[in-house]
């Protein structure tokens, strides 16, 4: 993901403090991102910098000066010539099929509690991801396209684990149609 280009989304929705997009990066499952926090500062600063945002610095009593953001017609300049570069593919990188690749090497009972444990992971997810709902309500919505898009976004990651449990469950019947087999050893 480009957090350059989803803060410029995020600002074109509405102005918003750099503690705000960390909140929202941190909160959502559908703007997943790995970086640091200090990295939407610093995105921040270059994005400024750059003229593509603007900020307004409102002094707060007892509390450090809130800087918010705005962006600015550079801005949504840029953000849309992003949204008309060809899409990046999905990284498929998972390491639990790596786990499983060599999980033969594993007891049935060994084997059944890995697969239990990633089943658990993938419910807790999914059960956290249904009880946000859609980042942006559709009543927030600046048209009724875009409530359509955000849903849309919120689907994808809700059928990917469904998905994932399905394929799990299909998964186990497999293995539970095979003949027992003697333990390995080591």
């Amino acid at each position: 993901m480009s957090v350059r280009h989803a803060i410029l989304g995020l600002l074109s929705w509405q102005p918003l403090a750099g503690y705000d997009l960390k909140k929202i990066f941190s909160e959502s499952a559908d703007f997943y991102w790995s970086g640091n926090n200090n990295q939407v500062y610093r995105t921040l600063l270059d994005l400024f910098e750059q003229g593509l945002v603007e900020r307004e610095i409102i002094q707060q009593e007892n509390l450090p000066a809130k800087k918010i953001y705005t962006i600015t017609d550079k801005g949504r300049v840029e953000l849309r010539q992003w949204l008309n570069t060809t899409p990046e593919l999905p990284l498929l990188r998972n390491s639990f099929l790596v786990q499983l690749a060599w999980a033969d090497c594993l007891s049935a009972a060994e084997l059944d509690q890995l697969l239990n444990r990633y089943e658990e992971e993938i419910r807790d997810q999914n059960l956290m991801h249904n009880a946000r709902g859609p980042q942006l309500p559709a009543k927030n919505a600046r048209s009724p396209r875009e409530a359509i898009l955000w849903s849309a976004v919120h689907q994808n990651r809700a059928k990917f684990y469904q998905t994932e449990l399905e394929w799990i469950q299909n998964l186990r019947m497999d293995l539970a149609s095979l003949p027992e087999k003697d333990e390995l050893k080591g």
